[in-house]
Protein backbone atom coordinates (compact mmCIF):
# COMPACT_ATOMS: atom_id res chain seq x y z
CA UNK A 1 0.00 0.00 0.00
CA UNK A 2 1.79 3.31 -0.84
CA UNK A 3 1.15 6.67 0.17
CA UNK A 4 -1.83 7.87 -2.11
CA UNK A 5 -3.93 4.57 -0.99
CA UNK A 6 -3.20 5.76 2.37
CA UNK A 7 -4.17 8.98 2.35
CA UNK A 8 -7.30 8.11 0.11
CA UNK A 9 -8.55 5.76 2.96
CA UNK A 10 -7.69 8.32 5.64
CA UNK A 11 -10.26 10.71 3.69
CA UNK A 12 -12.60 7.90 3.26
CA UNK A 13 -12.76 7.52 7.13
CA UNK A 14 -12.94 11.26 8.34
CA UNK A 15 -15.31 11.59 5.36
CA UNK A 16 -17.47 9.14 7.20
CA UNK A 17 -17.18 10.47 10.23
CA UNK A 18 -18.59 14.20 9.17
CA UNK A 19 -15.14 15.47 8.98
CA UNK A 20 -13.30 17.53 6.36
CA UNK A 21 -9.31 16.79 5.67
CA UNK A 22 -7.26 19.92 6.40
CA UNK A 23 -4.97 21.22 4.16
CA UNK A 24 -2.03 23.24 4.36
CA UNK A 25 -2.50 26.75 4.25
CA UNK A 26 0.31 28.83 3.23
CA UNK A 27 1.48 31.41 6.09
CA UNK A 28 0.11 35.12 5.33
CA UNK A 29 2.79 37.57 3.93
CA UNK A 30 1.24 40.72 4.64
CA UNK A 31 2.43 43.57 6.58
CA UNK A 32 1.08 43.49 9.67
CA UNK A 33 -0.75 40.66 9.88
CA UNK A 34 -0.84 38.63 12.98
CA UNK A 35 0.69 35.43 13.24
CA UNK A 36 -1.52 32.43 12.96
CA UNK A 37 -1.20 29.28 14.23
CA UNK A 38 0.57 26.55 11.26
CA UNK A 39 -2.46 25.34 9.69
CA UNK A 40 -2.18 20.94 10.14
CA UNK A 41 0.05 19.50 7.90
CA UNK A 42 -0.54 16.34 6.07
CA UNK A 43 1.10 14.48 9.06
CA UNK A 44 -1.09 16.09 11.13
CA UNK A 45 -4.04 15.47 9.39
CA UNK A 46 -3.74 11.85 9.46
CA UNK A 47 -1.76 10.98 6.65
CA UNK A 48 0.54 9.05 8.54
CA UNK A 49 0.64 5.12 8.80
CA UNK A 50 -1.16 4.70 12.04
CA UNK A 51 1.07 1.84 13.12
CA UNK A 52 4.16 3.64 12.45
CA UNK A 53 7.11 4.93 15.16
CA UNK A 54 6.01 8.34 13.70
CA UNK A 55 2.52 8.17 14.41
CA UNK A 56 3.04 6.94 17.76
CA UNK A 57 5.73 9.41 18.54
CA UNK A 58 2.95 12.27 17.07
CA UNK A 59 2.58 15.09 19.62
CA UNK A 60 -1.13 16.98 19.11
CA UNK A 61 -0.64 19.99 21.71
CA UNK A 62 -0.67 23.27 19.28
CA UNK A 63 1.85 25.83 19.89
CA UNK A 64 2.93 24.70 23.18
CA UNK A 65 5.40 26.60 25.43
CA UNK A 66 8.03 23.97 25.81
CA UNK A 67 7.72 21.53 23.09
CA UNK A 68 11.18 19.61 24.10
CA UNK A 69 9.29 18.88 27.80
CA UNK A 70 6.25 17.15 25.60
CA UNK A 71 9.08 15.66 23.36
CA UNK A 72 10.87 13.74 26.48
CA UNK A 73 7.44 13.08 27.95
CA UNK A 74 6.04 10.91 24.90
CA UNK A 75 9.40 9.37 24.64
CA UNK A 76 9.09 8.30 28.09
CA UNK A 77 5.85 6.60 28.05
CA UNK A 78 3.60 4.41 25.63
CA UNK A 79 0.54 5.88 27.62
CA UNK A 80 -1.56 8.47 25.57
CA UNK A 81 -0.17 11.81 26.55
CA UNK A 82 0.15 14.68 24.61
CA UNK A 83 -2.31 14.38 22.18
CA UNK A 84 -4.05 17.72 22.35
CA UNK A 85 -7.65 18.80 22.04
CA UNK A 86 -10.26 20.13 19.76
CA UNK A 87 -12.18 22.06 21.76
CA UNK A 88 -14.10 19.07 24.39
CA UNK A 89 -12.64 16.41 21.98
CA UNK A 90 -9.66 14.51 20.95
CA UNK A 91 -7.86 15.37 17.65
CA UNK A 92 -8.88 13.62 14.84
CA UNK A 93 -4.98 12.10 14.98
CA UNK A 94 -5.75 10.73 18.40
CA UNK A 95 -9.48 9.35 17.72
CA UNK A 96 -7.71 7.14 14.46
CA UNK A 97 -4.91 6.06 16.90
CA UNK A 98 -7.75 4.64 19.31
CA UNK A 99 -9.39 3.30 17.08
CA UNK A 100 -6.40 1.39 14.90
CA UNK A 101 -5.20 0.35 18.42
CA UNK A 102 -8.12 -1.05 19.30
CA UNK A 103 -8.44 -2.78 16.33
CA UNK A 104 -4.80 -4.46 16.76
CA UNK A 105 -6.15 -5.98 19.99
CA UNK A 106 -9.20 -7.95 18.27
CA UNK A 107 -7.23 -8.81 15.75
CA UNK A 108 -4.52 -10.49 18.14
CA UNK A 109 -7.60 -12.46 20.46
CA UNK A 110 -9.41 -13.34 17.36
CA UNK A 111 -5.84 -14.64 15.39
CA UNK A 112 -4.64 -18.37 15.38
CA UNK A 113 -0.80 -18.95 16.09
CA UNK A 114 0.05 -21.35 12.94
CA UNK A 115 0.13 -24.76 13.25
CA UNK A 116 3.01 -24.63 10.80
CA UNK A 117 4.93 -22.34 13.33
CA UNK A 118 4.41 -25.10 16.61
CA UNK A 119 5.94 -27.64 14.68
CA UNK A 120 8.72 -25.41 13.18
CA UNK A 121 9.39 -24.79 16.84
CA UNK A 122 9.34 -28.54 17.87
CA UNK A 123 6.38 -28.46 20.01
CA UNK A 124 3.89 -31.45 20.76
CA UNK A 125 0.71 -29.53 20.28
CA UNK A 126 -2.29 -30.70 21.91
CA UNK A 127 -5.91 -29.07 22.76
CA UNK A 128 -8.46 -27.90 25.55
CA UNK A 129 -11.81 -29.40 25.30
CA UNK A 130 -12.17 -26.54 23.28
CA UNK A 131 -12.44 -26.65 18.96
CA UNK A 132 -12.49 -23.24 17.54
CA UNK A 133 -12.11 -19.89 18.97
CA UNK A 134 -15.15 -18.74 19.13
CA UNK A 135 -15.95 -21.51 21.97
CA UNK A 136 -12.69 -20.86 23.39
CA UNK A 137 -13.77 -17.06 23.99
CA UNK A 138 -17.23 -17.84 25.29
CA UNK A 139 -16.75 -20.81 27.18
CA UNK A 140 -13.56 -20.44 29.59
CA UNK A 141 -14.70 -23.28 31.81
CA UNK A 142 -13.83 -26.24 28.95
CA UNK A 143 -10.40 -23.79 27.79
CA UNK A 144 -9.48 -24.85 31.59
CA UNK A 145 -9.85 -29.45 30.53
CA UNK A 146 -7.71 -30.85 28.65
CA UNK A 147 -9.40 -33.03 25.63
CA UNK A 148 -8.94 -36.73 26.27
CA UNK A 149 -6.63 -37.16 22.93
CA UNK A 150 -4.31 -34.36 24.67
CA UNK A 151 -4.10 -36.62 28.09
CA UNK A 152 -3.17 -39.92 25.96
CA UNK A 153 -0.68 -37.63 24.05
CA UNK A 154 1.00 -35.90 27.04
CA UNK A 155 0.54 -39.49 28.56
CA UNK A 156 2.60 -41.30 25.61
CA UNK A 157 4.86 -38.48 24.65
CA UNK A 158 6.12 -36.51 27.61
CA UNK A 159 8.46 -37.00 30.40
CA UNK A 160 6.87 -38.28 33.72
CA UNK A 161 7.81 -37.02 37.40
CA UNK A 162 9.34 -33.91 36.22
CA UNK A 163 10.78 -31.70 38.42
CA UNK A 164 9.66 -28.80 36.30
CA UNK A 165 7.12 -28.63 33.52
CA UNK A 166 6.97 -25.89 30.90
CA UNK A 167 3.79 -25.34 28.65
CA UNK A 168 3.09 -22.67 26.32
CA UNK A 169 -0.27 -21.75 25.50
CA UNK A 170 -1.92 -19.15 23.35
CA UNK A 171 -4.42 -17.56 26.01
CA UNK A 172 -5.65 -14.09 24.78
CA UNK A 173 -2.72 -13.15 22.44
CA UNK A 174 -1.12 -15.46 19.78
CA UNK A 175 1.36 -12.56 18.72
CA UNK A 176 2.62 -12.95 23.01
CA UNK A 177 3.70 -16.11 21.54
CA UNK A 178 5.50 -16.06 18.38
CA UNK A 179 7.03 -12.29 19.60
CA UNK A 180 8.77 -13.80 22.88
CA UNK A 181 9.31 -17.42 22.04
CA UNK A 182 12.56 -17.76 20.92
CA UNK A 183 13.64 -14.99 23.29
CA UNK A 184 12.35 -16.55 26.50
CA UNK A 185 11.89 -20.88 26.01
CA UNK A 186 15.66 -21.51 25.30
CA UNK A 187 16.88 -19.76 27.78
CA UNK A 188 14.37 -21.15 30.57
CA UNK A 189 14.85 -24.33 29.77
CA UNK A 190 18.71 -23.89 30.00
CA UNK A 191 18.46 -22.07 32.80
CA UNK A 192 16.39 -24.93 34.76
CA UNK A 193 18.84 -28.00 33.42
CA UNK A 194 22.19 -25.64 34.53
CA UNK A 195 20.06 -25.49 37.92
CA UNK A 196 20.24 -29.37 37.75
CA UNK A 197 16.05 -29.85 37.68
CA UNK A 198 14.62 -32.55 35.82
CA UNK A 199 12.76 -30.66 33.13
CA UNK A 200 9.63 -31.96 31.05
CA UNK A 201 8.82 -32.26 27.86
CA UNK A 202 7.75 -28.71 26.68
CA UNK A 203 4.26 -28.64 24.37
CA UNK A 204 2.31 -25.89 23.41
CA UNK A 205 -1.83 -26.08 24.45
CA UNK A 206 -3.66 -24.65 21.88
CA UNK A 207 -6.97 -22.46 23.30
CA UNK A 208 -5.99 -22.75 26.57
CA UNK A 209 -6.71 -21.13 30.29
CA UNK A 210 -4.79 -20.90 32.75
CA UNK A 211 -6.39 -23.45 35.54
CA UNK A 212 -5.64 -26.04 33.01
CA UNK A 213 -1.62 -26.73 34.82
CA UNK A 214 -3.52 -27.72 37.14
CA UNK A 215 -4.71 -30.82 34.89
CA UNK A 216 -1.11 -30.89 33.44
CA UNK A 217 0.60 -31.17 36.23
CA UNK A 218 -1.38 -33.69 38.29
CA UNK A 219 -1.39 -35.55 35.26
CA UNK A 220 2.83 -35.56 34.66
CA UNK A 221 2.95 -36.11 38.48
CA UNK A 222 5.91 -32.17 38.29
CA UNK A 223 6.41 -30.78 41.35
CA UNK A 224 6.17 -26.96 39.57
CA UNK A 225 4.31 -26.03 36.49
CA UNK A 226 5.34 -23.12 34.39
CA UNK A 227 2.43 -21.56 32.47
CA UNK A 228 4.03 -19.04 29.26
CA UNK A 229 0.20 -17.70 28.20
CA UNK A 230 -0.22 -14.68 26.02
CA UNK A 231 -1.97 -11.75 27.83
CA UNK A 232 -5.41 -10.09 27.58
CA UNK A 233 -3.58 -7.63 24.71
CA UNK A 234 -3.96 -3.59 26.11
CA UNK A 235 -4.80 -0.87 23.30
CA UNK A 236 -1.79 -1.27 20.91
CA UNK A 237 0.26 -3.60 22.96
CA UNK A 238 -0.68 -7.16 22.11
CA UNK A 239 2.59 -9.47 22.54
CA UNK A 240 2.50 -9.37 26.52
CA UNK A 241 3.41 -12.61 28.05
CA UNK A 242 2.51 -13.67 31.23
CA UNK A 243 3.70 -16.50 33.74
CA UNK A 244 1.65 -18.39 35.94
CA UNK A 245 3.96 -21.16 38.45
CA UNK A 246 2.25 -23.27 40.17
CA UNK A 247 3.78 -25.76 42.74
CA UNK A 248 2.24 -29.27 43.07
CA UNK A 249 -0.77 -28.07 41.61
CA UNK A 250 -4.02 -29.76 41.57
CA UNK A 251 -7.36 -29.81 39.99
CA UNK A 252 -9.64 -30.04 42.87
CA UNK A 253 -7.56 -28.30 45.65
CA UNK A 254 -5.39 -25.60 43.80
CA UNK A 255 -6.93 -22.21 43.89
CA UNK A 256 -6.04 -18.47 42.37
CA UNK A 257 -4.04 -17.21 45.04
CA UNK A 258 -1.87 -20.66 44.58
CA UNK A 259 -0.13 -19.03 41.77
CA UNK A 260 2.48 -16.84 41.05
CA UNK A 261 2.33 -14.49 38.32
CA UNK A 262 5.00 -12.67 36.55
CA UNK A 263 3.21 -10.85 33.66
CA UNK A 264 4.21 -7.89 31.52
CA UNK A 265 7.14 -9.69 29.42
CA UNK A 266 7.60 -8.26 26.21
CA UNK A 267 10.23 -5.74 25.18
CA UNK A 268 8.80 -2.58 26.27
CA UNK A 269 8.34 -4.20 29.64
CA UNK A 270 10.27 -7.27 30.99
CA UNK A 271 12.37 -8.43 28.83
CA UNK A 272 11.95 -12.14 27.60
CA UNK A 273 15.46 -13.52 28.69
CA UNK A 274 16.23 -11.05 31.78
CA UNK A 275 12.05 -12.53 32.69
CA UNK A 276 13.44 -15.98 32.08
CA UNK A 277 16.05 -16.00 34.81
CA UNK A 278 13.23 -14.55 37.01
CA UNK A 279 11.35 -17.58 36.41
CA UNK A 280 14.57 -19.72 36.63
CA UNK A 281 14.91 -18.23 40.24
CA UNK A 282 11.22 -18.69 40.88
CA UNK A 283 11.13 -22.37 40.32
CA UNK A 284 14.17 -23.44 42.80
CA UNK A 285 12.80 -21.30 45.14
CA UNK A 286 9.54 -23.03 44.46
CA UNK A 287 11.24 -26.21 45.11
CA UNK A 288 13.13 -25.37 47.98
CA UNK A 289 10.15 -24.23 50.10
CA UNK A 290 7.53 -26.37 48.93
CA UNK A 291 5.10 -23.48 47.86
CA UNK A 292 3.52 -20.98 45.63
CA UNK A 293 1.77 -18.23 45.16
CA UNK A 294 0.71 -16.67 48.47
CA UNK A 295 2.53 -19.78 50.83
CA UNK A 296 5.96 -18.19 49.62
CA UNK A 297 7.89 -16.59 51.85
CA UNK A 298 9.96 -13.67 50.81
Amino acid sequence: MDQKQIEEIVRSVMASMGQDVPQPVAPSTQEGAKPQCAAPTATESCALDLGSAEAKAWIGVENPHRADVLTELRRSTAARVCTGRAGPRPRTQALLRFLADHSRSKDTVLKEVPEEWVKAQGLLEVRSEISDKNRYLTRPDMGRRLSQEAIDALKSQCVMNPDVQVVISDGLSTDAITANYEEILPPLLAGLKQAGLKVGTPFFVRYGRVKIEDQIGELLGAKVVILLVGERPGLGQSESLSCYAVYSPRVTTTVEADRTCISNIHQGGTPPVEAAAVIVDLAKRMLEQKASGINMTR
